[in-house]
């Protein structure tokens, strides 16, 4: 049926308004287009608006397997129907509203301007060095935390903390960025504003990009770092000189970036690190949620 709409429309003339194409004919061209563009058309005249919302649209936006990832969700971790919402529904909801599978222990979102996935690893899906030893980590429930548990770091000189993740689980041929997300107990954090943290990203198996980070959040404000204290090193803050500082994000935690890659579509995995393991002071006070895998440049804050 749409094979004869386009070819009745396409005979004859060139066409100089699209606007007088069908209704179908409309929605297969914006399906060939971007979440963005499909939303603009909305305006041009009342048969893009309809198509725009159609499910022939954003269908082509989801991701392939987004049904297959869903089904991994936690139970009543949806905000719609899976079989009834129409697919722009569930685009946006997917968007704005990330959904927790893999047994609670990662989260799954779409970049709003292209459809990519984004995939966060909460603390309990990545390796936290002495991470089960609770003279220097407990795992805790945080009410702003999207997962059941986050990571508080009582006291190491050694920080290392990794993950991985199948290539599978993301977007084919797409640059990804990777973040550390975290927080710090404002009043009783120290010794992250001495040394820097060494960052890894990169293909298993292939040569990782290696960058120094600084995770201090408050370096340019250092007095609530020494609350509730019981020693205080003078802070060599200017080894951290023209570094990447952590950004706060939307949701209230801070990120820093890791490093960057390129997906392919195979079985390839990623292996992100992130570690402090110079040994010249001690830490405390740091709060992981995860590392988060998202589109680079076009995916925004969240």
């Amino acid at each position: 049926m749409e094979e004869e709409e386009m070819g009745k429309a396409t005979e004859g003339d060139e066409i100089s308004d699209f606007s007088s194409l069908p209704e179908g004919v409309v929605a297969k061209i914006l399906s060939l287009t971007t979440p963005s563009d499909a939303c603009r058309s909305s305006a041009i005249s009342r048969t893009f608006h309809a198509a725009a919302q159609s499910d022939i649209v954003w269908d082509k936006f989801l991701p392939p397997d987004w049904e297959l990832l869903i089904s991994l969700r936690k139970p009543s971790n949806l905000n719609f129907d899976p079989i009834s919402s129409r697919k722009k529904e569930i685009f946006f909801s997917l968007c704005d509203n990330p959904v927790l599978i893999d047994d609670g222990n990662k989260s799954l979102s779409l970049e709003k301007w292209s459809g990519k996935k984004c995939i966060m690893l909460g603390a309990r899906d990545l390796s936290v060095v002495w991470g089960d030893t609770p003279f220097y980590w407990v795992w805790k429930h945080r009410p702003d935390s999207r997962f059941a548990e986050v990571a508080v770091l009582l006291n190491v000189w050694w920080l290392e903390i990794r993950g991985r993740i199948s290539c599978r689980m993301l977007s084919p041929k797409t640059t990804y960025a990777v973040y550390f997300v975290f927080k710090m107990r404002r009043r009783n954090y120290y010794g992250f504003d001495i040394d820097p943290a060494d960052a890894t990203v990169g293909i298993l198996g292939t040569e990782n990009q290696r960058k120094s980070v600084c995770l201090d959040p408050y370096l340019k404000n250092p007095r609530p770092r020494y609350d509730n204290v019981p020693f205080v090193i003078r802070p060599r803050s200017e080894d951290m000189a023209g570094l990447e500082q952590p950004q706060k994000r939307h949701d209230g935690w801070f990120e820093i970036e890791l490093g960057e890659f390129q997906s392919g579509d195979g079985d390839d995995e990623v292996e992100m690190s992130l570690k402090e393991v110079k040994g010249t002071t001690g830490k405390i006070g740091l709060v992981v949620e995860g590392i988060e895998i998202r589109p680079k440049l076009s995916c925004s804050v969240v």
